[in-house]
């Protein structure tokens, strides 16, 4: 059993939601991450069941995906709070850039919100008391952070890290770097003293050791041939759209995988463009052995 401070507390999501991180002490409550748009009513109730009549004062952003962000706007209805984001997403959301903030890119959803404020690699925040370190962790998300508190020895990792690997590699569908920044963020955290992990998806964990070695084997395996990456995300964001829509046609599969980019870029990786829709039911076929999803009738749904 992993312990944490008494002022922190950890809200472990399902997979659509990243994880949250609420602080409470004398001087703020802040969260760090708040979860997919369509769960917003959920986040916004967590807050409040442990808060009670105390106000939110802030919300902090580790990156910029959808799931990662997608309570913000409802958070900040209900809150007079400040919402700190990474620095170099400053001018994609004070222009609301669905493209750069790659909401489009991958076919999701979040509602508009504002920030009042930016933070960056070698940066301090003070969370539930405590003193908490902000790292670069690009890879996954050229912009993505970590928070490391080294009086608890705890990380908060985002999708840099989690038990059984890290999140899809984006930046490599489009031709940009990004296994080379993953494999420097992993060094990273096994340079750190660090007892627990606090991951974007999946529950704490205290073995380090081991998931920084699957991580290292995973990405190894990824670098061998790039276009694993692209069959991964392929299908990770197949899975990630029905998890929200629960059932969609395959038509609308093919339409999905037309307008947004990061599918789009991922599909033309693999096949010629005239192929994709075989593509895609070649990764929903095998989706669904793996019992990630299940057809019915032309239609495809989410377990």
């Amino acid at each position: 059993m992993i312990s944490f401070p008494a002022s922190m507390r950890v809200f472990e999501r399902g997979w659509l939601s990243s994880n949250n991180v609420l602080f409470v002490d004398d001087e703020r409550a802040a969260i760090v991450d708040t979860g997919y748009a369509t769960h917003a009513p959920q986040t916004r109730a967590l807050v409040e069941q442990v808060l009670g009549a105390r106000r939110l004062d802030l919300i902090v952003n580790t990156h910029l995906h959808s799931d990662h962000c997608g309570g913000n706007a409802l958070l900040q209805a209900a809150y007079p709070c400040g919402t700190l984001i990474p620095a170099s997403e400053a001018e994609a959301v004070r222009h609301w850039d669905e493209e750069a903030l790659t909401f489009r890119a991958t076919g999701q959803s979040c509602e508009r919100f504002n920030f009042t404020g930016t933070i960056a690699p070698g940066d301090t925040l003070r969370l539930g008391g405590f003193d908490w370190s902000v790292f670069g962790a690009p890879g996954h998300d050229p912009h993505s952070l970590m928070l490391y508190c080294a009086q608890e020895r705890i990380l908060i990792s985002a999708d840099a890290l989690w038990e059984n690997g890290f999140g899809v590699i984006f930046p490599e569908l489009e031709g940009e770097s990004g296994f080379a920044e993953q494999r420097a963020a992993l060094d990273l955290i096994a340079r750190l003293d660090v007892r627990a992990v606090i991951p974007g998806h999946g529950a704490p964990f205290s073995d380090v050791s081991r998931a920084l070695e699957t991580a290292s084997s995973r990405l190894d395996y990824l670098v061998a041939d790039p276009a694993r990456n692209a069959k991964n995300a392929l299908k990770v964001l197949i899975v990630f759209k029905l998890m929200e829509t629960r059932s969609m046609s395959f038509d609308a599969l093919s339409n999905l995988c037309e307008s947004a980019r990061a599918m789009r870029s991922a599909a033309d990786m693999l096949v010629a463009k005239d192929k994709r829709r075989a593509l895609l039911e070649r990764c929903v076929d095998e989706l669904a052995r793996n019992g990630a999803v299940r057809v019915e009738e032309g239609m495809v749904h989410a377990r």
